[in-house]
């Protein structure tokens, strides 16, 4: 009984660590329906997980661009390879407003995204997981340190 407790416990500490992580988290299966998805995203989306739950991500974000989305996640399924996106490549995976005081000189979240394949005990990737990272206030500060310096 001891051992299955413990079980339960990390699970427990395990799904804690998942919802209040300040990363967006989403898991889609291979026909891009949402499995999984973290306070982050439904806070910075306005939707909630039930919402979003079993629905196309393509429905749910008809703003993100299918074709595109695909391809980047094509070798992802077949190959069980990660892949990345970067703000410099697009400004965002997920259209998101800024909500950083100090950043307030945009107007949506930049992002960067891990896409990582999510491999079943027979090895096959039936799913994969959208790690979404907020990266606005970097990319404001390295934008700031290029810019040339005002004239007084």
């Amino acid at each position: 009984m001891q051992h299955s407790s413990l079980e339960i416990n990390d699970i427990h500490w395990l799904m804690a660590m998942i919802q209040t992580i300040d990363v967006g988290l989403v898991v889609v299966d291979a026909q891009y329906q949402v499995l999984a998805w973290n306070t982050f995203m439904e806070n910075h989306s306005g939707k909630s997980p039930v919402q979003v739950r079993e629905q196309s991500l393509f429905t749910v974000f008809p703003e993100l661009d299918e074709h595109w989305f695909r391809q980047k996640t094509r070798s992802v399924f077949l190959l069980g390879n990660r892949a990345f996106t970067t703000w410099q490549q697009r400004p965002y995976l997920f259209k998101f407003n800024n909500y950083h005081p100090i950043t307030g000189t945009v107007d949506f979240m930049y992002q960067n995204t891990t896409i990582t394949p999510l491999a079943s005990a027979d090895g096959r990737v039936e799913q994969i997981c959208l790690m979404i990272y907020d990266v606005t206030e970097q990319v404001c500060l390295t934008q700031a340190d290029t810019e040339p310096p005002t004239a007084y």
